[in-house]
């Protein structure tokens, strides 16, 4: 899974301290290099890195916080043919937490934006978001 490609874009709005910015998304994805570009009202902070080492932590948080089944099932709904993407609630990963968004709406400082490319999402979701182990029942044998 080294072919991966994770891209994040936040955007920082003039009320905002861009170091706590930085911090929500580092919180959930760790050490992170970023660039800043121009955006309205303020600039968006673009990271993009190789590798599945930048969703480690990230998938760490989705096991600890037991969200397994929650993330799985938003990462089916937002995953294309090469890609998932889904949205971060950007004060909860600034808390150290993982709370997923719509685009627009439910964060009003804006979300944080997640595009994780790969060839294979499906395997991608297996690992980020393993489906539960099933679940077998016993046969009760009954003797007559």
């Amino acid at each position: 899974m080294n072919d991966i490609v994770v891209s994040i874009e936040v955007t920082v709005n003039p009320t905002e301290d861009s170091e706590k910015v930085k911090k929500a998304v580092e919180n959930i994805f760790g050490t992170l290099n970023f660039k800043a570009k121009p955006g309205s009202g303020g600039h968006i902070y673009v990271s993009q890195n190789k590798g599945y080492e930048t969703l480690v932590r990230f998938h760490d948080l989705i096991s600890r916080e037991q969200i397994i089944a929650a993330a799985r099932k938003i990462f089916r709904s937002r995953m294309t043919e090469k890609s998932v993407n889904f949205f971060l609630n950007k004060q909860v990963a600034y808390a150290g937490h993982i709370s997923f968004s719509q685009q627009t709406a439910e964060s009003p400082l804006g979300p944080i934006t997640v595009q994780i490319n790969y060839d294979n999402p499906r395997k991608l979701i297996d690992w980020l978001a393993p489906r539960p182990p099933s679940k077998t029942r016993k046969k009760v044998s009954r003797n007559k």
